[in-house]
């Protein structure tokens, strides 16, 4: 497995908007609801790459296994964070370590920014929050009915931080 730093998105941005597609028809909770239109991830994808976004890709014999997204805080009292957000494994890749990488890759990415505070948040429930807590995130609180799942019902999130220093 291979993680790789996105500077632009010409070669991938189909690959990543099926991925996009894929995750969120399957349930993740990746910031859309199901089905998405392809067309609605490939316009996402065209916007990602901005100042302050870092986008890393893992990558298993020349096919993208997974991704994850590090938003550095750009506000002068803030640079000292980031914000880890979409981490997302292809369901043909689940259960072979790709979100752990992804996560200690991006991880360490942060401190090479000078960053010393991770934060991210995810739905409740999901195994993602076995992940995050097994890396080290404490969980800083819940949110009821943050997010709207599928079915219309509302659903709690969970935040979570950690330390990088």
């Amino acid at each position: 497995m291979e993680i790789e730093e996105l500077t632009s998105l010409d070669s991938h941005i189909d690959t990543l908007s099926d991925l996009l597609v894929q995750v969120t028809d399957e349930g993740a909770s990746v910031g859309f609801l199901p089905p998405l239109k392809r067309a609605d991830a490939l316009e996402y994808w065209q916007t990602v790459l901005q100042p302050g976004v870092i986008l890393l890709i893992a990558k298993q014999n020349g096919k993208i296994a997974g991704t994850v997204q590090l938003h550095l805080c750009m506000k002068q009292n803030g640079c000292h964070r980031a914000e880890i957000c979409k981490l997302m494994t292809a369901p043909s890749f689940r259960r072979q370590g790709v979100a752990r990488l992804l996560m200690k890759n991006i991880l360490e990415r942060a401190k090479q920014e000078g960053r010393s505070l991770a934060v991210l948040d995810t739905r409740e429930g999901d195994p993602s929050n076995l992940l995050y807590a097994s890396l080290g995130f404490a969980k800083a609180g819940r949110i009821p009915e943050y997010a709207e799942s599928a079915d219309g019902s509302l659903e709690a999130t969970v935040f979570y931080y950690k330390d990088l220093r």
